[in-house]
């Protein structure tokens, strides 16, 4: 028995001997703490979305922090967040840079076929591994909505199979963006005038017999542009947001409709002035 209590000790007294010798070398080896970082971090939304361009909130605030990252990144906190982080910097707001996400493809149900019937798993990921969905489009939208379980701000529905974003409760955290496994939503800047709803790269005869919305790569939208906005490469017409204008020519002209410019109507194609 003698010998059981004195094992027993021995233990006791190591482990309390190991305990003391822990609690000292973290007291002495421990990392300061970094109370800007932590009050950054505590200003951030905690969404760790990635729609800063850096890991998370806590990069996003070691950056703000250390290698003078610049405030208002931060799509998901909007202003609120933009100001709080500037005081805590002491430097001035310049407001956030909003960024909406944005579906570039406009073939619902009423503009493309089905090429397959699909009884799989109610998901786009899934879908998507056979055949690229059953949609005659192999880069459409496939419409089972794994952008809008996605979104936590309720900003997407599925209507007539193709996904639809209201811009004024869009964050721009980028999770539906990450969500979507045909790589369909881009995200804008609050800027940006217009976007051509196709991400199709085939020749235009293939793209007509898929898609009667689909970009044919016809080139008459860069014809009648005057500001050398958009331009036409592998089929596809795409949209320089830096020289857009918003002035509605190339929507007006583009004999599918593939393209919107925001605020615009477009006039049918068939009214559209002559391209001289």
């Amino acid at each position: 028995m003698s010998a059981i209590l004195l094992a027993i000790g021995i233990l006791a007294g190591l482990g309390l001997l190991f305990g003391l010798l822990l609690a000292v070398a973290s007291a002495v080896m421990a990392v300061p703490r970094d109370e800007k970082v932590e009050r950054l971090r505590e200003a951030l939304p905690g969404a760790n979305c990635g729609a800063c361009g850096y890991s998370g909130c806590d990069g996003y605030a070691e950056a703000m922090a250390h290698d003078g990252a610049k405030v208002g990144l931060c799509s998901p906190g909007g202003t609120a967040v933009a100001e709080a982080t500037a005081e805590i910097l002491g430097v001035e707001s310049s407001g956030v840079e909003t960024l909406t996400a944005m579906v570039r493809c406009g073939g619902c149900e009423q503009h493309t076929t089905r090429k397959l019937e699909y009884y799989g798993l109610r998901s786009c990921a899934a879908a998507n591994q056979f055949y690229g969905g059953n949609w005659a489009c192999s880069y459409g939208c496939l419409g089972y909505g794994d952008c809008a379980a996605a979104c936590e701000y309720g900003a997407i529905t599925i209507k007539d199979g193709l996904a639809n974003i209201d811009p004024s409760l869009c964050r721009g955290c980028t999770k539906c963006v990450a969500a979507c496994p045909k790589s369909l939503i881009v995200m804008y800047p609050g800027s940006a005038r217009g976007v051509v709803r196709c991400r199709n790269n085939d020749k235009g005869g293939v793209v007509r017999k898929a898609c009667s919305v689909g970009c044919i790569g016809c080139m008459k939208c860069t014809k009648v542009c005057q500001y050398g906005a958009i331009h036409v490469t592998t089929n596809l017409a795409e949209i320089d947001i830096e020289k857009c204008v918003g002035c509605g020519a190339c929507a007006d002209n583009c004999p599918v409709g593939c393209i919107t410019i925001f605020g615009h109507t477009p006039k049918k194609p068939e009214k559209a002035a002559t391209v001289r």
